[in-house]
């Protein structure tokens, strides 16, 4: 009997990882809606805890704005933060241009540290756009080294953030004034996807307070 031929191996290609967490510009008015209504949830959770919120009113508006170019970070399509990442915005503080990350707001009593997320591609983020530093601003009412304060940024020292002290931010509240270190850091996008558009720079006019 004729030997019967063995079919041939079926090539394999390994399927391409997904990332866990994506972070995107904010593209659609549905996606802009959903991040206002973040804001307002976290600004509610926050007056329920008796914790600082902005004195700015019109935050959520800010995320409506295509113009704004605000980005979030997703989990299988579900938004667990959004922010107005800027490139060397007009702060009056730091030397040197930076990174800014405005009115960073995340989703509140969600199990994930989504600030070491924000923090790890934000750092990766700049050094892709030739920025040495990422600048952020936390509400700080009080001296830094009372609570609630002190329990944030002794959280964000161990992430990484150096505190630059404290004075008036960008929309005139008193702040603690951050700032971290840009670094490439290869493999991120297995964990985090980035499909942020390079930002824009802010305009002269700020608007605080």
């Amino acid at each position: 009997m004729a030997r019967k031929e063995r079919p041939a191996a079926a090539s394999f290609t390994p399927a391409p990882l997904v990332a866990i967490y994506e972070m995107r510009t904010l593209r659609t008015d549905a996606e802009r809606e959903e991040a206002a209504a973040l804001v307002q949830d976290r600004q509610r959770w926050l007056t329920m805890r008796s914790l600082p919120v902005p004195a700015r009113a019109d935050i959520p508006d800010l995320f409506r704005d295509p113009q704004a170019q605000p980005a979030g970070l997703f989990e299988d399509g579900k938004l667990l933060a959004c922010m107005i990442p800027q490139p060397d915005p007009d702060l009056g503080w730091g030397q040197g241009p930076c990174l800014f990350l405005g009115c960073v707001h995340t989703l509140p009593d969600h199990p994930d540290d989504i600030t070491r997320l924000i923090t790890l591609w934000a750092s990766d983020f700049a050094a892709r756009l030739d920025l040495p530093l990422v600048r952020t601003e936390a509400l700080a009412r009080h001296a830094l080294e009372a609570e609630p304060v002190a329990a944030l940024l002794l959280r964000l020292t161990d992430m990484g953030w150096d505190v630059r002290g404290s004075g008036t931010g960008r929309e005139g509240d008193r702040v603690a004034r951050l700032e971290l270190a840009a670094e490439r850091r290869s493999g991120l996008s297995a964990l985090i996807g980035c499909r942020v558009h390079e930002p824009q720079a802010a305009p002269s006019d700020r608007n605080s307070a």
